[in-house]
């Protein structure tokens, strides 16, 4: 036992008698979590050693012994800063309400989304929210997809990475991976196919960049997503062209009521 873990179990072990009946509930909920099923594993990651790929699992962990809700995104945001800190990494938080990176690592900005759908394919990434298309004339003119296109080449540009972690397991066996979308792959949407979706009803109307490889093979696809929104949403991305850095599998059992 190194000297810092025997110093936190001789903390622990003060605190305990001072704790009320529901404080010691939920320390046990912990440490019963903790005590189950789960297997953490890197593929290749420059971001992730197995101190960071155990801490940031633990505090998935911690989470799910209280609610039955996959990480979101300010969860991810804070823990993976917190996590990657303890082991002496440079890592900072971007003010909130920032448009573009969400953390900063070592001096690399990187911008952070999360997948959680009920219908999510392992081998298929979606991004629901990408960016804000707040900006920019959009109606029901085909042309004006060009624009919204080269706003979503600029928000590319203020970042250097993109993770998403991914949900793709629920309770009470829950699987998470971390997968990094390569920017030179979103930046293929140049060479994409642009289609205003004019019979929606939407206003304004709805629009795809489809991107293909040369033998017409799918990509990736852009969607601009027209009404009150107005997002840009990246569907239909092809897991195999980009990187898995880990995943995390464990179970949660449930909270059994106890007998009267």
């Amino acid at each position: 036992m190194t000297a810092e873990k025997l110093r936190l179990v001789k903390l622990l072990i003060k605190a305990i008698p001072g704790l009320t009946l529901g404080e010691l509930h939920w320390i046990h909920r912990v440490v019963e979590v903790f005590g189950g099923y789960h297997q953490y594993t890197i593929t290749k990651s420059d971001i992730f050693n197995e101190t960071i790929l155990k801490n940031f699992g633990d505090a998935m962990r911690v989470h799910h012994s209280f609610s039955a809700e996959p990480f979101s995104k300010d969860k991810f945001e804070y823990v993976l800063v917190e996590v990657l800190k303890i082991t002496g990494r440079t890592a900072d938080l971007a003010p909130k309400g920032n448009p573009g990176h969400d953390i900063t690592v070592d001096g690399i900005k990187i911008s952070l989304k999360t997948q959680a759908d009920k219908g999510i394919k392992e081998s298929i990434i979606w991004v629901s929210k990408f960016m804000e298309l707040g900006k920019g004339q959009w109606s029901d003119k085909p042309e004006e997809l060009e624009g919204l296109r080269r706003q979503f080449f600029s928000h590319l540009k203020s970042y250097d990475r993109i993770l998403t972690l991914r949900a793709l397991q629920k309770a009470p066996g829950w699987k998470y991976e971390l997968v990094e979308i390569p920017k030179e792959l979103l930046m293929r949407a140049k060479e994409g196919v642009l289609e205003m979706k004019s019979d929606s009803k939407q206003d304004p109307k709805p629009g795809y960049c489809s991107v293909s490889n040369v033998n017409g093979k799918k990509l990736f696809d852009l969607y601009f997503d027209g009404g009150t929104e107005r997002k840009l949403q990246i569907k239909n991305l092809r897991k195999d062209l980009c990187k898995v850095h880990a995943t995390w599998e464990f179970f949660i059992p449930q909270i059994e009521a106890k007998p009267e």
